[in-house]
């Protein structure tokens, strides 16, 4: 399984209905796990973003649809990046010639 990370910002909507978080972010969790991804991490964060999680997908495509479906909820925005392991990106390297 490929990894991601994905940063969220929260809309206006949101924002507004802001106590709900942890119980959407369960819900997305089990919606995630639906689509065959696995959510390794949850975090609340201060700056620019809201939250970000850490995923597996099976590739880019399912991870894209997940990301769609989450922001079609109305309550985020998203922006995802793959994310490459240490010993990913070992083999990546060894590709330099």
């Amino acid at each position: 399984m490929a990894g991601y990370v994905s940063l969220f910002q929260f809309t206006d909507q949101g924002v507004r209905n802001i106590k709900d978080t942890v119980k959407r972010a369960a819900a997305a969790t089990v919606e995630a796990e639906k689509m065959g991804i696995k959510i390794t991490e949850v975090l609340w964060t201060m700056g620019a973003y809201d939250l970000v999680v850490l995923l597996d997908a099976p590739d880019d495509e399912t991870v894209s649809a997940f990301s769609l479906k989450i922001g079609s909820l109305g309550n985020s925005k998203t922006h995802t990046m793959r994310a490459f392991r240490r010993e990913e990106m070992k083999k990546l390297l060894a590709k330099i010639k």
